[in-house]
């Protein structure tokens, strides 16, 4: 069953690559008090999350952070290593957005957004979505109907929402 708006988002670990390798980072403890985009991908270096939904939120940094967002958060189904790469060739490090690693799907599994496509290799990885939680509940949600869009859960998408 998937999460929806007013549910608190699940209490998980999930890792970042930090200065000296992966760091873990609480993501209950990340959200107390504090108001936060976080936006899935199926895979980093995918094609539409490289070539849209990540370029998406680049673009909107400025305009989403003077809405009060405190931290703007991409996970994905991927190594620390893999995502610190990605955020640093497509600017979403530079832009300041938070390259978190779900790296063995349970917080995408608690949260009902996982999915299988085989014949593309992608095993339990994420499903497009992304949301504003406010202390720790999802005050919006927006998830995509397949992994080939980038409508609803895109940057600009969210911009309009905060």
């Amino acid at each position: 069953m998937s999460i929806s708006t007013g549910d608190r988002i699940p209490e998980t670990t999930l890792l970042k690559l930090g200065a000296e390798g992966p760091e873990q980072v609480d993501l209950g403890e990340l959200a107390k008090g504090r108001k936060l985009v976080i936006f899935a991908v199926p895979g980093a270096f995918t094609g539409v999350c490289h070539n849209a939904h990540m370029p998406s939120f680049v673009k909107n940094m400025d305009e989403i952070r003077g809405k009060g967002v405190d931290e703007v958060i991409c996970v994905s189904v991927n190594d620390p290593f893999v995502m610190g790469a990605w955020g640093e060739i497509t600017g979403a490090t530079e832009a300041g957005i938070t390259m978190l690693s779900d790296a063995e799907s349970e917080f995408t599994k608690a949260m009902g957004m996982d999915f299988t496509g085989r014949p593309a290799g992608l095993i339990d990885r994420s499903k497009r979505y992304a949301m504003i939680v406010e202390d720790g509940t999802i005050t919006a949600l927006e998830e995509e109907e397949n992994p080939g869009q980038c409508d609803l859960s895109s940057g600009d998408s969210i911009l309009g929402k905060l």
